[in-house]
């Protein structure tokens, strides 16, 4: 076995700048820009005496009450992987599942015991998310690195900058690093980042009960880039932990790089021009994405050809957008840049995603969110923006100039935006600290994390 040092992996947020609903389809591509908020997970062995054999696994999120699970393990002795438990320490408090923590866990250590070992040392691990993952109330506000939000994650409103992704991938990646030598695998290496994003796409579809496009997790894997999705029935038929030849067939999904997995990301072809940069700014309310994407899928259903000309037409406009900022990333620096081409690639993304949204019912663009991207589009040195990835109330992305006077006057314009109508009257709205983020998931220095973090 390898050497179980003390390791922290992280993984970026994303936004999915361009390509909402269409990178569900394998005909088309999504625009997805990483995220500089990370979420980051730290392994490190415990210490048992000597003779004393345990099992466990201990989870802990300390910005969130009642956040720490305990699992047992132990290995299936007919290929069925490794089965996890959550341990109840106190017989008062009711289990609290995080299918996300122990579907990922049981993945990873599935395929840990099938290329090295299936005897696991006990470990404990910390999560800790950047703040912007999370709406912070006024009055909880703070200058805390890892701010302590005093309520469980289930009562904690997310921003959607994709945290179960992140954390599926970052989590998966630090234990794969805790127990794996680097001649096994190395998330540094690029065959180490393709077998990890095959294995946290297949942890984060079965935590999620579905195949979902896996946008997602590419993004916190590899950071920004142009995806095109893979083959939903690479994963729609795989068995499920604890049956019988589950390891085997996890195995061979992962390490199969080259012939099964279709799925396409680009980085080249995905540049921020200097001078410019992304912002995030959060409306406090968020929205149902499943429930807004099935009703969205349910219209094109009934109506294939409209939809087809729909659908062509938004990705001719994706990939405008996708160009124009690649033209202006390689443009000469000494000429002054013309942005009018990438506000007219904005405003027709926004304009299609209006009628995609008014065609099948759906909120993807709502009043409440054009009226304030109309106003921060109004605000001088603001490029252009959208209501990213499956719309509705989740925050709204925008380009801009990378400059101070930009900045200030958008926090200017938002800091008294109150939304009215639409059953969310009076939702705040804030810029968030983040911008974009070229690298995936990363190895991290254990200098800059305090103790107090950890267990």
């Amino acid at each position: 076995m390898a050497d179980r040092q003390l390791v922290a992996v992280s993984a970026p947020g994303k936004v999915l700048l361009a390509g909402g609903y269409l990178v569900l389809d394998r005909k088309h591509t999504g625009l997805v820009f990483g995220l500089d908020a990370r979420i980051y997970c730290i392994v490190q062995e415990i210490l048992t005496s000597s003779g004393v054999v345990l099992s466990e696994i201990s989870v802990q999120s300390p910005q969130f009450e009642n956040a720490v699970w305990h699992y047992g393990y132990r290995w299936d002795g007919r290929d069925g992987g490794m089965h996890m438990s959550e341990l109840r320490r106190d017989a008062d408090l009711a289990l609290s599942r995080n299918l996300f923590i122990e579907t990922a866990l049981c993945y990873a250590l599935s395929y840990i015991g099938s290329v090295s070992s299936p005897i696991i040392a006990p470990a404990s691990i910390t999560i800790l998310a950047d703040n912007d993952y999370y709406s912070t109330p006024a009055d909880l506000e703070s200058t805390d690195r890892f701010h302590n939000f005093g309520v469980p994650i289930s009562k904690a409103h997310k921003t959607g900058l994709g945290s179960s992704a992140a954390l599926v991938t970052a989590l998966t990646a630090a234990v794969l690093t805790h127990y794996l030598p680097t001649a096994l695998l190395d998330i540094r290496s690029d065959i180490g980042k393709r077998r990890l994003h095959n294995l946290a796409q297949a942890a984060h579809c079965a935590a999620q009960g579905k195949v979902g496009s896996g946008f997602d997790v590419a993004s916190a894997v590899y950071g920004s880039c142009l995806y095109k999705r893979f083959s939903p029935d690479i994963l729609s038929s795989h068995a499920e932990p604890g049956a019988p030849g589950f390891a085997s067939q996890l195995v061979a999904t992962v390490d199969d790089i080259d012939s099964k997995w279709d799925t396409e990301i680009t980085k080249a072809k995905v540049k921020v021009p200097e001078g410019l940069r992304l912002v995030m700014c959060d409306v406090s309310v968020g929205s149902q994405t499943p429930g807004m994407v099935k009703q969205v899928l349910a219209w094109r259903k009934a109506n294939q050809e409209e939809a087809d000309w729909l659908w062509d037409d938004l990705q001719a406009s994706n990939d405008a957008l996708a160009k124009e900022l690649t033209v202006l990333a390689e443009a000469d620096a000494k000429v002054a840049p013309d942005y009018s081409r990438l506000r007219m690639c904005f405003s027709a993304i926004r304009e299609l995603i209006r009628e995609m949204g008014e065609k099948s019912e759906v909120s993807i663009e709502p009043p409440a969110q054009t009226k304030l991207l109309d106003a921060c589009e109004a605000v001088e040195g603001v490029v252009g923006g959208t209501v990213p990835g499956a719309g509705g109330y989740d925050a709204i992305a925008l380009l801009i100039q990378d400059k101070q006077s930009t900045v200030k006057a958008l926090k200017d314009l938002l800091e008294g935006w109150k939304f009215e109508g639409e059953g969310v009257g009076g939702g705040k709205v804030s810029m968030l600290g983040v911008r974009e983020e070229m690298e995936g998931v990363r190895v991290e220095d254990l200098s800059g994390y305090e103790s107090e973090y950890l267990q």
